[in-house]
């Protein structure tokens, strides 16, 4: 029987609020590697800065749901992608959002975690081995640079940014990044007409468009979410 410390550290379930938010819910076994992820960060985030959100319900919240809010077209098939299988990066990430929940979802799927910093991604790389999941990979240097390289440049379906730096920036990172048709998910708290404007005028020179942005609320503490979405031409 768990004493009143094991119980603090398990993430809710939440199934029901998966699905009247995102019309999708975990499988019992998604559950359980997300759990794991939780507890795999616990740990590392004894000896390393990974993330200030520890609690149970925040995690959940603000890196398990707000993740795979950003990519909710693709749980509901509504992404007009030609193949189930696709290639995913995810750029500057941190702890592993929102890359380690978008390669636990579609297992099928290829994701890259990217990062600057490499304990950060020596860290992943230990977690993904220890958790075997198995269709996630690594890589160590910066957005600018990596996304200038034959193997990585017009590989992706999907680029995903979440508060990395100012929209422009973001998608100076992630357009290189993606094949045409692909997207680019920009993760943003707050959202004005004059970033769309900024946002707008480098898109241009990148060969993209904004093809929607995507406003919502977190729905737990009512946090202000928009994803934009970005077409590559």
């Amino acid at each position: 029987m768990m004493n009143d410390t094991e119980k603090s550290i398990i993430i809710p379930e939440m199934s029901e609020v998966w699905q009247n938010t995102l019309n999708w819910q975990p499988t019992p076994t998604q559950q359980q590697q997300f759990q794991s992820v939780y507890q795999a960060i616990l740990t590392g985030n004894q000896s390393l800065n990974l993330t200030r959100i520890t609690e149970p319900e925040a995690f959940w919240e603000k890196h398990l749901w707000d993740s795979l809010a950003g990519i909710a077209p693709l749980l509901t098939g509504k992404w007009d992608f030609l193949t189930s299988s696709i290639e995913v990066i995810d750029i500057g990430t941190g702890a592993g959002f929102p890359g380690l929940p978008v390669a636990i979802v579609f297992p099928e799927s290829s994701v890259m975690l990217l990062d600057s910093i490499r304990k950060k991604i020596v860290f992943l790389e230990s977690l993904i081995t220890n958790l075997e999941i198995k269709n996630s990979g690594v890589c160590v240097g910066r957005a600018e640079q990596i996304n200038q390289q034959l193997k990585f440049k017009k590989k992706y379906h999907l680029a995903l940014v979440r508060a990395v730096a100012a929209a422009p920036v973001c998608a100076k990172y992630a357009l290189p990044f993606c094949q045409k048709g692909g997207r680019a998910v920009l993760y943003r708290g707050r959202w004005t007409v004059e970033e769309e404007k900024e946002l707008n005028s480098v898109l241009k020179g990148l060969g993209g468009e904004i093809e929607a942005v995507r406003s919502f609320t977190t729905p737990l503490t009512g946090g202000v979410r928009n994803c934009i979405e970005i077409r590559k031409l």
